[in-house]
């Protein structure tokens, strides 16, 4: 028990957020390079489908977490054996969701008006929702002891699926299927590794105890994972009334705004620290670190937006004005998940191993849990509106006024879980450092507005890594706390580096 407590205190919450943010950022190369083999090989339409692929699955994923959530918790706390229990039941739930997957498979690509032709890919794709569970599961354990080993297998899984897309893609000309089967091989790997990570812990025996918790606890993950499927539902009535071209769009957009969103796992060890210790002396430096990368980056992405979209395909940008929205939507989400994972990182009522649904339902876990049906309740029916009523024949126009519906919908929703517990989970925000991460970030956009709009892969890519380093010496320029978390970083490079050296 000694050596579990001490590997929970050696989480050093920002190093272990920047590992998984570089390899965040390094994945968007591969992102991008994976996007070009999709889009300039499929027609505006058939990107709609691969998309809505995943939007089905979905459905049959969204348990995925069921396990996963509370295994994070006991894991973060040295509960014995919870790695190995959490993966027997993960695989159990996985196996059950192929088995009803597969039967629906016609019956809703029927419903949805999808060519047979297409069928084939949506049966091969059951075998990404195994390796969803499994990863989603073993992940959650990492992310307790050692969780910047997610980041390298994030970059394994990334270059295993580019090497394998461009293989099967490019060499064997097989656009859809080949897409598919290197995102199943590259998963696959990277399940492996965290495999091999988990050996020592998998060795443990199965506590059938803490399965009998979970599955009373499981109650409020399944009321979780239903109210944020019924969120993504959007994406289905985009689909179905917006059309195959609009889902095409929306998931161009989405490429780049969810770029934003990485600067989320810089605060990534941040909750487990919460569980185990119940310290919020990281919550403020984490939230600072955190604006500090995702401002610039929904900056840089909108004014860069028209040749962001214009190097996936030309026909992708008239789509310019969906990623503005989308980047902005982006860094709303950013802050709300932030203080929801604080709100459930010093939630205690499962800290002895035992789940009482009574105080489950009463925690301010469960009111977290709820806002996914607020949002739901707000957004479907405002989302078939504008499709049916309002932006009928034109997709651009559909889908940047149902991100704009979205977008309040996130807002509203994130200032009411504020208000209600502010009295009991105070975040204080850093105004004066905001105000320096929006006035260098501002100058950084003009700065790209002013300059000529490249059309080319590797002139857009170099006009963005130009914006990101005049943030950075302007940001080194007026802000003391940078300097010092650059300091920060550059003892953490070279204490790793000396240790590699003795070891050596």
């Amino acid at each position: 028990m000694k050596s579990d407590s001490l590997s929970r205190d050696e989480i050093r919450v920002h190093y272990s957020g920047f590992i998984i943010f570089a390899a965040q950022i390094l994945s968007v190369v591969t992102g991008i390079i994976f996007t070009l083999l999709l889009t300039r090989n499929m027609t505006k339409q058939q990107y709609g489908i691969w998309a809505n692929i995943f939007d089905l699955l979905g459905y049959f994923t969204l348990l995925s977490g069921l396990f996963p959530f509370w295994a994070t918790r006991f894991v973060a706390r040295g509960k014995e054996g919870a790695t190995k229990t959490a993966l027997f039941a993960n695989l159990l739930v996985a196996l059950v969701s192929v088995a009803v997957y597969l039967p629906l498979i016609s019956l809703v690509t029927g419903a949805l008006g999808i060519s047979e032709a297409y069928i084939i890919l949506y049966i091969v794709a059951s075998l990404q929702v195994i390796n969803v569970y499994m990863i989603s599961m073993l992940e959650s354990c990492l992310r307790a002891t050692k969780p910047q080993t997610i980041g390298y297998g994030l970059l394994i899984e990334e270059v295993c699926k580019v090497a394998s897309a461009y293989i099967l893609i490019v060499g064997l000309h097989q656009s859809f299927l080949g897409a598919m089967l290197s995102l199943i091989i590259a998963a696959s790997i990277e399940a492996l590794y965290y495999v091999r990570l988990l050996a020592k812990d998998l060795r443990q025996r199965i506590q059938w105890n803490y399965l009998r918790e979970w599955l009373k606890g499981s109650t409020a993950n399944v009321y979780n994972a239903i109210g944020n499927q019924l969120v993504a539902s959007v994406f289905i009535l985009l689909f179905l009334f917006g059309g195959q071209a609009a889902r095409g769009e929306y998931q161009a957009a989405a490429t780049f705004a969810n770029v934003v969103g990485y600067a989320s796992f810089l605060a990534f060890a941040l909750y487990p620290k919460l569980l185990a210790k119940n310290s919020l002396e990281d919550v403020a430096f984490s939230l600072k670190t955190v604006l500090m990368f995702a401002i610039p980056l929904a900056a840089i992405i909108i004014t860069m937006s028209e040749s962001l979209l214009t190097i996936l395909n030309v026909f992708y940008s008239p789509a310019t004005p969906i990623l503005i929205l989308l980047a902005l939507d982006a860094v709303v989400l950013l802050i709300s998940q932030f203080y929801s994972s604080l709100v459930l990182g010093i939630e205690r009522f499962d800290e002895e191993a035992k789940i009482s649904f009574s105080q489950l339902v009463r925690s301010k876990m469960f009111k977290v849990f709820t806002l996914p049906y607020i949002q739901a309740a707000i957004s479907l029916p405002a989302t078939y509106y504008v499709l049916t009523r309002v932006a009928t024949g034109d997709s651009v126009q559909a889908v940047s006024y149902v991100t704009i519906a979205n977008i309040c919908v996130h807002i509203a929703t994130f200032l009411g879980l504020y208000a209600f517990m502010r009295k009991s989970v105070r975040l204080a925000v850093p105004w004066r450092s905001v105000g320096k991460y929006l006035f260098a970030s501002a100058v950084t956009a003009t700065a790209l507005y002013l300059l000529p709009h490249p059309t080319t892969i590797l002139a857009t890519l170099g006009k963005v890594a130009g914006g990101a380093t005049t943030y950075a010496a302007l940001l080194l320029m007026i802000d003391a706390e940078t300097r010092r978390l650059v300091a920060m970083i550059w003892r953490e490079i070279k204490s790793i580096f000396g240790q590699v050296d003795k070891k050596d």
